[in-house]
């Protein structure tokens, strides 16, 4: 009987116990776009289009990319910056809330390869074959939307110091 009053007694204090937590809510992190320098789309040396890069130079920002972000501007992209010039394939959109244009450029930034229209959360690796140092994630349809191409060229300069 003891036994029983003692299993009653712990019961009832956990009814209790959580009774008294308020349930825990977790806020989404919004993540900005940070401007850190100015991408030029050229085309035998005239700038067709200029848009706003954020740079992604470290491990950690090469891992996430643009995941868990809800939108960017028709003038925004995101460029990874390598040390060297090699194929890319470890592209995929895990995480990743909008559709996207990858543009891969080489070490004389020159257009290489273009994959267009990469669907959100797909975690199946981008097809790329050739060697890049560069990658520029724009929003879908910009390469169409500007005409991107292989003969075209790009430039930038950055904000960092």
């Amino acid at each position: 009987m003891k036994i029983f009053k003692l299993n009653i007694l712990f019961v009832l204090l956990l009814v209790f116990a959580c009774k008294n937590e308020k349930p825990k809510s977790v806020k989404p992190i919004k993540i900005t776009f940070e401007k850190e320098g100015e991408l030029y789309f050229l085309k035998k040396n005239d700038t067709i289009k200029t848009i706003d890069i954020e740079l992604v130079e470290s491990d950690y920002e090469q891992q996430t990319g643009l995941m868990h972000r809800s939108s960017m501007e028709m003038n925004q992209g995101m460029l990874f910056v390598y040390n060297n010039e090699r194929p890319r394939p470890t592209f995929y959109m895990k995480n990743t809330q909008i559709p996207l244009d990858l543009i891969y450029i080489n070490a004389d930034k020159q257009i290489v390869e273009i994959n267009k229209n990469a669907q959100p959360y797909d975690e199946t690796p981008i097809p790329e074959e050739q060697p890049a140092q560069y990658v520029l994630e724009v929003n879908a349809g910009f390469v169409d939307e500007f005409k991107i191409n292989d003969s075209i060229t790009i430039d930038f300069k950055t904000l960092k110091q």
